[in-house]
C-alpha cells in the first residue's frame, strides 16, 4: 500500500492515539462527556463566528465574550436538560403514562388486527408484563447499569460541558506554535469537532422537521376532523428526540403513534401508518440531502455503521456511529483516499 507522500511520521502517531481515545470514550462510557463538551464548544464557536469575535481588539475583550458565550450556552443547555425532564415527569408528558397506554391499548385493540398479526401479540396484559420481565432478566446488566450510573451520567454531561467551555476560552486565550505531533493532533481534533457539528446540526434540522410534520397531525389535522389522540404532546416531544438519532428513532416514534392511533380504530391506525410512511421516505430524502451533502454518506451507510456499532459497543455505539463514521469518512476524503 502507497502512503500518501505528505503523510508524516507525526500524522500516523496522531491517527493512531486519536483511533484510541475514541475507542477509550466508548469502552469508558464517557460518551456524555464527550458529546456535552463539543456541543458547548461548537455552539460557543458558531455564536463566535457570527458575532464577529475576530474583529475585536485586544485579548482580554475576546475572553471576556467568549466567557459570557459560554456561560449562557451551558446555562440555556443545562435549562433544557432539566425543562425535558420536567415535562417528562408531568401529568402531561409521563413516560410510564404512556408505556401504561401503549399496553392497554394493544389489549384491546387485538381484535381488531388480522389473524397473522395476532399470533406475535401477548395474549392480554399480564402476558405482556410477561414478557416484558423476561427481557429485563436477559438484559438486567444494562437496565441496572441506567439507573446505577445515572447519577455518573450526569456528573459526565456536567464535567464535558465544563470541559467545552474552558476549551473555547483556551482558544482564544493561547496562542503558542506547536510542534509536529501537537499539530497533527489538534488537525485530527478540528477534523472530527466539524465531523461531529455537520452530524449534529443536520440532525437536529431533520428532528425539528419530523417534529414539525408530526405536530401538524396529531396537533392540527386530526382535532380539526374531530379525532383526538391521547398523550399528543408526549408523542411530539418524543418525535423530536428519538429524531435526532438517524433512522431508527424515526422508526420508534412511528410505531408509538400507530400503536396509540389504534385506541381511537384500525383505520386510523392504517392512516397514521400512511401518513408516517410518507415521513419516513421524506427522512430518507432529508438524510440524503442535509446529513449526507455534509459528510458525503447515504442513509444505507449511516445505518450499516449503527448496526455494526450496537453489536460491538451497544446503545453508546448507535449514538457514536454518524460522528464516528463522518468523521473516519472525512479524514479518508482529505488524503484523496476514497
Amino acid at each position: 500500500m502507497t502512503v500518501p507522500s505528505d503523510t508524516t511520521r507525526a500524522h500516523i502517531a496522531s491517527w493512531v492515539l486519536m483511533a484510541c481515545a475514541l475507542l477509550f470514550v466508548l469502552l469508558a462510557h464517557l460518551l456524555p462527556a464527550l458529546l456535552a463538551g463539543l456541543l458547548v464548544h461548537e455552539l460557543v464557536r458558531v455564536v463566535s463566528d457570527r458575532i464577529s469575535l475576530k474583529k475585536l481588539k485586544g485579548r482580554r475583550a475576546k475572553i471576556a465574550v467568549v466567557a459570557l458565550l459560554a456561560t449562557i450556552v451551558v446555562s440555556l443547555l443545562i435549562a433544557g436538560i432539566m425543562g425535558t425532564l420536567a415535562f417528562f415527569h408531568s401529568g402531561g408528558g409521563r413516560l410510564p403514562a404512556l408505556l401504561s397506554r401503549l399496553a392497554e391499548i394493544l389489549e384491546s385493540s387485538k381484535a381488531m388486527l388480522p389473524a397473522f398479526v395476532q399470533e406475535y401479540m401477548p395474549a392480554n396484559t399480564e402476558a405482556l408484563q410477561q414478557s416484558m420481565v423476561t427481557w429485563l432478566r436477559e438484559h438486567a446488566t444494562e437496565v441496572q447499569g441506567v439507573g446505577k450510573d445515572a447519577g455518573v451520567v450526569i456528573a459526565h454531561v456536567l464535567i464535558g460541558m465544563i470541559l467545552g467551555a474552558l476549551i473555547s476560552l483556551h482558544e482564544v486565550a493561547t496562542e503558542v506554535a506547536m510542534r509536529p505531533l501537537a499539530a497533527a493532533l489538534s488537525e485530527r481534533v478540528e477534523r472530527f469537532s466539524l465531523s461531529f457539528r455537520r452530524v449534529v446540526f443536520a440532525q437536529v434540522r431533520i428532528a425539528f422537521i419530523n417534529a414539525s410534520f408530526t405536530w401538524l397531525y396529531l396537533a392540527v389535522a386530526l382535532p380539526f376532523m374531530d379525532i383526538h389522540l391521547p398523550l399528543t404532546k408526549t408523542m411530539i416531544a418524543l418525535t423530536f428526540i428519538l429524531g435526532l438519532i438517524p433512522v431508527v428513532g424515526n422508526l420508534i416514534s412511528n410505531t408509538i403513534i400507530v400503536i396509540v392511533s389504534l385506541s381511537v380504530s384500525l383505520q386510523m391506525a392504517l392512516t397514521s401508518l400512511a401518513f408516517l410512511v410518507v415521513i419516513h421516505k421524506l427522512e430518507y430524502f432529508l438524510n440524503a440531502r442535509i446529513v449526507g451533502s455534509q459528510i458525503n454518506a447515504r442513509a444505507w451507510e449511516l445505518l450499516t455503521a449503527m448496526l455494526m456499532m450496537e453489536a460491538v459497543f451497544g446503545l453508546g455505539g448507535v449514538v457514536a456511529a454518524p460522528i464516528y463514521y463522518a468523521y473516519l469518512k472525512n479524514e479518508l476524503l482529505a488524503k484523496k483516499l476514497i
